[in-house]
């Protein structure tokens, strides 16, 4: 058995043979200078289950942080949470320059190179996700796109002490917006003291599920896992098969808050550098030199 085959099978908590469900993942501690703490995780914690995603942040942000910064290969994901404080001042070399606020979305589909910068204005206090999605290698060289979704305009599941906002994608019969790129489901949800929230997970998709706060319980194919704030897993599902209905409960009496991720997996080998997400060295190389070459093009 080689080493990968090694990680995959200690990392798995449950496996059949339409879907597998990974050990709970801490996120690692991330603090950068002195307005930015969080907790981060990357696709390599989760043995390839976690694709399309390749890293999420959870985050608190009070003040600027890492100025204009370029992206290619990859869409970068910002889900602001509702208790977000202030506005969060977005710019990109798309020509997008305005402030998201408390609950939005934005999805920067970088493609072949874009230059983004999101800092809180003075006095605000974000809390977020910052996602970065893989593009397939047939999309890494298309033009940027964005979409930004108000928080006004993300239709809300509410049901027997549950409130789960869909952000992205469908839900229980309840359709969000669609990304600019693969399509995926993105849900913010709170549920109460005894109360439970499901989710079906189509035939071939992957999903992520992240306690924010609280504990919650999650029950996929008669098999439970419990998961602390902090803690996440992830779930492969087999193409072909039904779909797959996650039941989140409420591990304790306090309450609980969570999100979900569910899409279909890009399944292309890809390397990471920094901001930037390709298929091999040579293609980092090139969106590396375009970037020096000023072909990301600039913000206003």
């Amino acid at each position: 058995m080689n080493a990968a085959a090694s990680l995959a099978e200690k990392s798995v908590v449950k496996r059949s043979p339409a879907a597998s469900v990974t050990r709970p993942k801490r996120g690692h501690s991330l603090s950068i200078g002195t307005g930015f703490t969080g907790v981060s995780f990357r696709e390599r914690d989760f043995a390839g289950a976690m694709d399309p995603l390749v890293m999420v942040d959870h985050y608190r942000m009070r003040e600027p942080t890492f100025g204009a910064h370029p992206h290619a290969g990859l869409s970068a994901v910002s889900v602001l949470f509702e208790d977000s404080e202030g506005k969060f001042h977005n710019r990109d070399s798309l020509g997008n320059d305005f402030d998201l606020m408390a609950g939005d979305l934005y999805w920067l589909k970088a493609g072949s190179g874009a230059v983004h910068d999101e800092a809180p204005r003075v006095g605000a206090s974000i809390h977020g996700l910052q996602v970065f999605v893989n593009l397939p290698a047939r999309m890494k060289r298309d033009a940027p796109e964005s979409l930004h979704v108000k928080a006004q305009d993300i239709p809300v599941l509410e049901s027997k002490g549950s409130r789960v906002r869909v952000i992205l994608g469908d839900s229980n019969g309840i359709t969000g917006q669609v990304s600019p790129a693969l399509p995926m489901t993105i849900l913010d949800g709170k549920i109460a003291a005894g109360s439970a929230f499901a989710h079906d997970l189509q035939a071939g998709e992957n999903g992520w599920v992240y306690a924010i706060e609280g504990e919650v319980e999650l029950t996929l194919a008669a098999e439970q896992v419990r998961l602390q704030a902090g803690e996440s897993i992830a779930i492969e599902t087999t193409s072909g098969s039904a779909a797959h209905t996650i039941e989140i409960t409420d591990a304790t009496d306090s309450g609980a808050h969570f999100a979900l991720f569910s899409a279909l997996p890009v399944k292309e080998p890809f390397i990471q550098k920094g901001p930037f997400v390709m298929n091999n060295e040579a293609e980092i190389a090139q969106v590396e030199a375009d970037y020096a070459a000023g072909k990301f093009g600039h913000l206003e």
